[in-house]
Parts: C-alpha cells; sequence; structure tokens
C-alpha cells in the first residue's frame, strides 16, 4: 500500500462549537458545515496544507458511519503534530492556542532528544504537540 493520507478527521461531541475553535480561534481556513441535507452528513473540513485536510465530523454521525459503536473514552490515543521552525515559535502557538481555549496539558519545554515541545489539547480533547525537531524542519 503506497500511503496517501489525505484527510484527518476527529469526531467531535459539538460540532459547531469545533468549527469556532478551529477556524476562529486557531484560524484555519474552511468554508464551515456542509452536508446538512444528508443524513449524518454534516462536516467541516479545514485545510491544513496541499493535498491534506482536517474534518470534523460529529461522533454519533462517526459511528453510524462505520458502523462501530460510539467510544465513550475521552483519552487521546494519538497526537496531531504540529512542527514549526524554531523555539520561539512553538512558544507562540502554544500562546495561541491557549487564547483560542486549548487546555494546556504540557508546556513548551526541551526535551531530552534536542527538541522544544508542549502539548494541548482542543475544546474536544484531541491532543496537539507543537514541536521544534532540529533534525526535522517543516517546508516554509
Amino acid at each position: 500500500m503506497k500511503p496517501r493520507i489525505s484527510v484527518l478527521t476527529l469526531g467531535v461531541d459539538d460540532l459547531e462549537s469545533a468549527v469556532r475553535f478551529y477556524r476562529d480561534g486557531l484560524g484555519f481556513a474552511t468554508e464551515g458545515i456542509i452536508g446538512r441535507e444528508f443524513a449524518h452528513g454534516a462536516v467541516a473540513f479545514f485545510d491544513l496544507q496541499p493535498a491534506l485536510k482536517l474534518a470534523l465530523w460529529a461522533r454519533d454521525d462517526l459511528a453510524h458511519d462505520t458502523g462501530m459503536a460510539r467510544s465513550k473514552s475521552r483519552t487521546p490515543d494519538f497526537t496531531i503534530g504540529h512542527n514549526v521552525s524554531s523555539k520561539t515559535e512553538v512558544d507562540a502557538v502554544m500562546a495561541h492556542a491557549g487564547k483560542a481555549g486549548a487546555r494546556i496539558v504540557k508546556p513548551a519545554q526541551s526535551t531530552s532528544w534536542g527538541g522544544y515541545s508542549g502539548y494541548f489539547q482542543d475544546p474536544e480533547g484531541h491532543l496537539w504537540e507543537v514541536v521544534f525537531n532540529p533534525e526535522f524542519m517543516p517546508e516554509v
């Protein structure tokens, strides 16, 4: 299988509130909620980078679409990594996320591997790592 990841979908309890956090709080570009005319179809897409989108979909609708029971856990099972170009940028993104309503889980700090990172949770509990890794620089 050739990796072709194009959408990361997060299940949310409150779609409208989640859209406000990512659109208004973090400044992610979106057309807003689409697909309301379809049963279990309301979703919001955000452009992250070329050929990669973030989707927000109600947890109940995601469970319906997959045929799986809705998870009761709010414990993060994975993180979304946001790699930046400097320690200063890590601090700025963490501050921005906090002002937007994120919960700072672990303030930014130096890591054992020579980087600098911190963690925040969006209002729905999804975990983001904001990281400066001198060995893994993002394209500008």
